[in-house]
């Protein structure tokens, strides 16, 4: 029944852009890029928006201090220059002359009043913790200290001064995160729900948004007062809304989409022999969570047994077609070692493999031999077609090695957002990118303090090793702290990995400068339709 949904869906998107192509709606010479990258955001508000999707949307019409540059390295955005003391504890930003979409100037107080607000134990932001090497940060998030304690002060409109609990190497790639950018005060205080209307979401990035049809399309046109808008050369970025990615592939087939991320894992095949699919680099983790406060996984023996039931690369090769790799640790590779420029992942290996006979011994331990006694077990994703071809790959296996029947359940995006972050589950389908070129961003992920730990894994020995990686600023320290952690949760299964991404999409030949970063957040400002 669920095919024959998506087939007259895209049917009806096909012959509707039939329609446009004819009228004329598509030809224009207008510059215009079409784009699905996911549904309807959960929020607009840098603080409290969390997906990926949502990222992709705030990095257009959003700019932090510096942003990631092609070789994914931190650049100079909102900031012109900075500077750092010798100690690493001290951050001089001297801000651009840049205004805000609504002709306010964009002012180092604004910096300010955004990080604080972040950071405000009201705010309730799952992010809040990416300020956290501030000093003051983390006492005041956690009703401790004080706004005045926390580290971020205006100096004057243009120069923002940064004092580090610290020294902290990957700070300016943590500014390229989207919890860090600006918001404007007075719009904010103005309107509880600025985040929601038009008329209100003011940004400082390329572009504003000039059209919001909830569950439909999000239309941004190019932004007139941003400081660089002679380098943006589109003048509309239109986002369709869609979760159902066979949809958005069958629209970018048809000319009505320039970009369509992540098509049906069935179409891949075709779609390399076709040359329609690009791939890129990306720090991300594929991995199903447990929720560790709840029987029966609370039980470390009954959360390794179910992980070492799955056959990863028999799951990478016919289900995900090759195009990601097997995880067998919950840092992916990618991340570079200072101390010797090797990856970090291929220094410490395979972390666990499966092994069937010690999934049933470890779940005949835990009480329930075969299976027998275990309460119904619900596997949760989010509507995505690939996402559904795993959870059955998954569910397959797991009767077949355990004797476990497992029901797969299926929510919307802002429904099955809700439902983690409530712990409204036994198992969820999950994702991990990289917010900043380092290890950390794995490990910090997954502390008992974090808000994005929905599964609520809790390790005194984990959370010790990350304290120690955060508080040195010794390299050979850091990166054998973060190896540490990483066995400790590993050998907890507090998570478990299924597979490290690759990012692949259809992008138009005729569009580019598209920067494809490895957070798998994409750059649109400097993108061009070429004829």
């Amino acid at each position: 029944m669920i095919f024959k949904k998506w087939s007259v869906l895209a049917i009806m998107m096909v012959m509707l852009g039939t329609i446009l192509a004819g009228c004329g709606g598509s030809a224009s010479n207008e510059q215009v890029m079409r784009v699905v990258i996911g549904g309807e955001p959960e929020t607009l508000d840098p603080a409290k928006m969390t997906g990926v999707p949502e990222g992709n949307y705030a990095q257009a019409m959003f700019e932090g201090l510096t942003e990631l540059d092609a070789q994914a390295l931190p650049v100079a955005a909102a900031a012109e220059k900075w500077e750092i003391s010798p100690d690493g504890l001290k951050y001089i930003f001297h801000l651009r002359a840049n205004k805000w979409s609504n002709g306010d100037e964009v002012t180092a107080k604004d910096f300010e009043y955004a990080w604080k607000r972040l950071l405000n134990p009201t705010t309730a932001a799952e992010y809040a913790y990416m300020l956290f090497p501030i000093k003051g940060a983390e006492a005041y998030n956690s009703g401790k200290g004080s706004s005045d304690a926390v580290g971020v002060k205006a100096v004057d409109d243009h120069t923002l001064e940064v004092n580090l609990e610290r020294p902290t190497s990957y700070f300016l790639a943590s500014l390229t995160h989207s919890s860090t950018y600006p918001v404007n005060q007075k719009v904010v205080e103005a309107n509880n729900e600025w985040a929601t209307d038009v008329s209100t979401l003011i940004g400082n990035g390329p572009f504003k948004v000039s059209e919001w049809v909830h569950g439909s399309k999000l239309v941004m046109v190019k932004n007139d007062q941003y400081w660089n808008k002679d380098k943006v050369k589109l003048a509309k970025l239109e986002w369709t809304l869609v979760e159902e990615m066979g949809t958005a592939l069958s629209m970018f087939e048809n000319n009505q989409l320039d970009f369509a991320y992540e098509p049906p894992m069935t179409e891949v095949e075709r779609l390399k022999k076709e040359n329609k699919l690009q791939f890129s680099k990306i720090v991300g983790t594929y991995y199903y969570e447990f929720n560790n406060k709840k029987a029966p996984f609370d039980n470390p023996k009954v959360r390794k047994a179910f992980s070492l039931a799955i056959d990863r690369a028999t799951l990478v090769k016919n289900v995900l077609h090759d195009v990601h790799k097997p995880a067998y640790a919950w840092i992916p590779f990618g991340f570079t070692d200072p101390t010797n420029k090797k990856d970090f992942r291929e220094e410490g290996g395979a972390l666990f493999k499966e092994n069937i006979e010690e999934a049933k011994k470890l779940l005949a331990e835990a009480g329930y031999p075969d299976g027998q006694g275990l309460p119904p077990i619900t596997l949760l994703y989010n509507t995505n077609e690939n996402h559904k071809a795993i959870a059955e790959a998954v569910q397959e296996m797991w009767k077949k090695n355990l004797g476990v029947n497992v029901e797969l359940q299926n929510q919307e995006w802002k429904v099955y957002l809700g439902a983690r972050k409530s712990g409204d589950f036994q198992v969820a389908r999950a994702g991990w990118n990289g917010d900043y070129a380092d290890p950390m961003t794995f490990g910090d992920d997954i502390v008992t303090a974090s808000g994005n730990n929905y599964g609520k894994y809790s390790s005194p020995a984990y959370d010790k090793f990350i304290e120690t990686a955060q508080n040195s600023n010794d390299q050979t320290v850091r990166m054998q702290a973060l190896h540490d952690a990483d066995k400790t949760v590993m050998d907890d299964m507090g998570v478990m990995p299924i597979y490290f991404y690759t990012d692949y999409y259809c992008l138009n030949p005729k569009a580019k400068g598209l920067i494809a970063s490895p957070t798998s957040i994409y750059n649109f400002k400097y993108v061009t339709i070429q004829e």
